[in-house]
Order: structure tokens, then sequence, then C-alpha cells
């Protein structure tokens, strides 16, 4: 006995590894909860309280315009009184918003008095519970709290939360609760019914119900709930942005941790992959300018294996996949295969670039229009397809450009673009380690020459770049490769 109770206690956690507070969640729906107060924190608890169907009482003589808005909009009732014990009555929870810590006492005092849970706003150590900061996606609710570093790590959570759980989350959970007698009476096996709801709420019911698409969603459901065989693959054409993992969409930052493949190129940085589920597979293509690992029909051909085999799979692609980002190749081998696909867009490099070095891409008054080339087709003999929108004004971003930037600029002052036209190049845009040079157009040509410029590169040419933040930038001609460019 004496060792079982010895071993009990060293299972134990340390006294500060353990919770003060018990998380928990009262029904209030219909019931009256108390707000003392007349002002912006007596507000605040009327619009907390009015994510939920609790019967919102307010006490206070006077009202704040702002109180009194809120008051309003979620059809509390407001008793035009000065708090009484009287007060606490039938109430489930009471809220003391006083802004005054004798008052607030009062109505502690009294609500401990009359068994009624109780909340001083601001003063925890009057408090018998706490609000959290909430995520609504009714029927589904996620409440945060910390009685250590308070509302600040609090609402951080919150909106970390708030990028992981999509808006439509409450609807797949009504969607699921309709389908939960069907599931238990259909499928009786355990281990079959966990298969089911894992498949339901990660596989296409739930893309569907995400992108809109609530009819397809339900019949999808309906037709897993039937059949209970292989979900068919599906891949998901995701642009990973341009490094940044705060530039991730949410849609993007979703699927990552949906999916069992991930397929990804060498420009998505780890960051951005270890967003991922952890036991998802990771599977580089290895794609970079002048040196593809591996080729585009091996791409293709990888993605419909997967999709065949039933994974659920995100190509993930650096920037957005259809800039340059070869995606048509990818959806035309998908649809020729029937495997179905969505395109999920991420931020270009070019707006990236432009937000980074805060360059207008266009002005008014100044360039209308804006071109996105890529400078691969530079060396033909023929001025590219976009120099002749360039020579009109337009604004030019041009990808994949530093290897050729010297036919670029060649060709553009040959065609009659005045030499002095402003240039930014944005290396590593919105990676830690960006690099931003200003120059000219005819300074661009000794870009290919500076090989300590080895990241992915963006290009700006155009007159709205006058316009830039560009005062820290680096010189992008060099004293010595000036002369040379000059020669």
């Amino acid at each position: 006995m004496a060792t079982s109770l010895t071993s009990t206690s060293k299972s134990r956690k340390k006294p500060e590894d353990r919770l003060d507070v018990f998380p928990t969640f009262m029904k209030v729906a219909g019931q009256r909860v108390l707000v003392v107060g007349h002002g912006a924190e007596a507000a605040a608890k009327v619009r907390l309280l009015g994510e939920t169907n609790a019967r919102i009482v307010v006490i206070s003589a006077l009202v704040e315009a702002d109180l009194e808005e809120a008051i309003e909009r979620f059809g509390a009732e407001h008793v035009s009184e000065e708090f009484r014990p009287v007060h606490l009555n039938g109430a489930a929870l009471v809220f003391s918003a006083r802004e005054d810590w004798a008052l607030d006492k009062a109505v502690v005092d009294a609500a401990r008095i009359m068994g009624v849970p109780v909340n001083a706003v601001d003063k925890p150590e009057l408090c018998d519970f706490y609000t959290g900061a909430l995520v609504n996606r009714a029927p589904i609710a996620v409440a945060i709290t910390s009685t250590g570093v308070g509302p600040v790590l609090s609402r951080h959570i919150r909106a970390r939360i708030e990028a992981m759980l999509p808006r439509a989350t409450g609807d797949l959970a009504r969607l699921a609760e309709s389908f939960r007698d069907a599931a238990t009476k259909v499928i009786r096996d355990g281990a079959l019914r966990r298969s089911f709801w894992a498949r339901f709420f990660s596989g296409s019911v739930a893309a569907n119900l995400y992108a809109g698409k609530a009819g397809v969603a339900r019949s999808e459901a309906q037709r897993l709930l039937n059949s209970m065989a292989d979900e068919p693959g599906f891949v998901w054409l995701v642009g990973a942005g341009p490094g940044a993992e705060d530039l991730l969409t949410l849609r993007a930052q979703r699927l990552l941790q949906e999916a069992d493949v991930i397929v990804h190129d060498a420009l998505v940085p780890a960051g951005v992959i270890a967003m991922g589920r952890r036991d998802a597979e990771r599977i580089s293509v290895g794609k970079r300018k002048g040196a593809h690992s591996v080729r585009q029909s091996e791409i293709c051909d990888l993605l419909v294996e997967l999709g065949r085999s039933g994974q659920k799979v995100v190509r993930l692609k650096a920037g957005d996949p259809m800039i340059f980002g070869r995606a048509a190749e990818e959806m035309d081998a998908l649809r020729e295969n029937e495997i179905g696909f969505e395109v999920v867009p991420g931020v270009t490099a070019a707006f990236a670039a432009a937000a980074s070095a805060q360059i207008p891409l266009t002005l008014r008054g100044v360039a209308s229009n804006l071109v996105f080339a890529t400078g691969h087709n530079a060396k033909s003999e023929t001025l590219p397809d976009w120099a002749g929108l360039a020579l009109k004004g337009a604004t030019v971003a041009v990808y994949m450009g530093r290897t050729v930037s010297a036919a670029v600029a060649a060709k553009l002052i040959s065609a009659g673009m005045n030499a002095q036209t402003p240039v930014a190049v944005i290396e590593n845009a919105a990676h830690p380690d960006e690099r931003q040079f200003a120059g000219n157009l005819s300074e661009l040509a000794v870009l290919s020459n500076r090989t300590e410029i080895d990241g992915p590169v963006l290009i700006v040419i155009g007159e709205a770049v006058g316009h830039a933040a560009l005062e820290n930038a680096e010189p992008l001609a060099l004293q010595d490769t000036a002369r040379f460019a000059a020669a």
C-alpha cells in the first residue's frame, strides 16, 4: 500500500503545473445574466454575452452612449436603477463593471450571499469565475483565458485559433449533427464509424462546405454514409506566398493541417512546410529556376498517383500557383484523370515586393497598367511581348529575371525607353534576409554580374518606382560595375 501511495504522489503534477481554475461552460440560454455598470466595460460584457442566448439585464441608473448602443443592438433589458441585492433574484451569473472598487465589492458581496457566481471586471481577486477570449463558431465555442499574463496572451491565442477555424466550422458541426443518428444506425462497427467521421471532417464534405457549397457537401456526406467506400483523393494547388509564414492565407493554413501529403517546391521555406500536419508525408520536387530536380511531367504523374490512391494532397507552390507556377499543366493532368482539385491563391512575389518597398504598382496619372512578365524569353531576337506596354508607361514586374537583366535593359532602351526610367530590384521579398536595390534602367544590366545576389529576384520597372520608399535601398550599380556598364 505504501508503495502504491508513493507512486501515485510521484505521478501528480507539481502545483505550478496545475490550474487554479476549472474550465467549464455554463448553460445560459434563457437565463437572466446581469451586467451592473454604466460605461465601456459594461458595454464590452454586453457584447460578449450577445454571442449567447442569455437574457441580458443591465442594472444602472444612467448609461453611457456605447453601452446604450450595445443594449439596443443585443436586445438587452435595461433596469434604470442603482444596484440593489434584490436584482440578483433568479440570476444565473452577474458581471460587475461599475469601475469602482468599493461599488464592485458591494455587488460581489451581495452575489455571494445570494449564491450567484460573480465576475468583477478587471479585478481578478474579487472574481468567482473568469471570462476568456471567445472564438464563436456556434454550436462550437472555444474560450481562452490565462490567470498569469492576463488578456494579452488570451487575445493572441484567440487570433491564432480564429485563423485555424474557418467561419463555416459551425455549419459543419450542424451538418454532422444531422447525420449523427444515421451514422450510428448504419455503421455498427466503432472503428469504421470513426473512419467515417474522420473523412467527414477532413475530406470532400468539409472542403465543399468551406467553399460555400452546402448542397454539394450534404450530398457528399450522404454518399459517404451510403457507400463507406474509399473516398476519392483530392488535390489542392496552394500558393505558399512569398515566404513569410504570416502571409499564408487562412485557407492554405487549414489545408496544410488536413493534408495527408504535402508536395512542395524548393523555394517554399521550411517554416511554411512545418505548418503541415505533423504526420503528413512531405515530398520535395525541388523546382528552382535552372535547376529542376523533378521534371514537370513527373510532378503531374505524382499528383495523379496520389489522388488515385485516395490521399488528400496539398501541392505547395511559392507565391501564387497561377502566376508562373505552371499550375495549368497540373490542372490538365488532374482533369484528364478525373481527380478533384481546387486552387488556393497566394500572395505573389510582385505584391510582396511592392509592399516591402512601398512601390505603388499603379499610380494615377503615372501608371494605369500593370504587367507581370518573365525574363525567360528576353534572350530571343524579338522584343518581349510585354515591352510595348512598358514603353507606354505600364509598371512591369519581371519574375526570374536576374540572369537576363542585361538583355531586358538593352532591348527596352533600344526600343526607345528612357535609360533613366526608375528600377527597383527586390531579393527574397518578405523573407527575413530581404534586400532592396534601386537604380535606373541603364544600371539594370549590371544585375546579372552581381553573383552575390543569388536569391529569388523580382525586378520592377516604371515611373511609379520613382514614388517608392527606397531611400535606404542599396545602389543597384556599384561604382565599378557602373563604369563597366557605361563602357
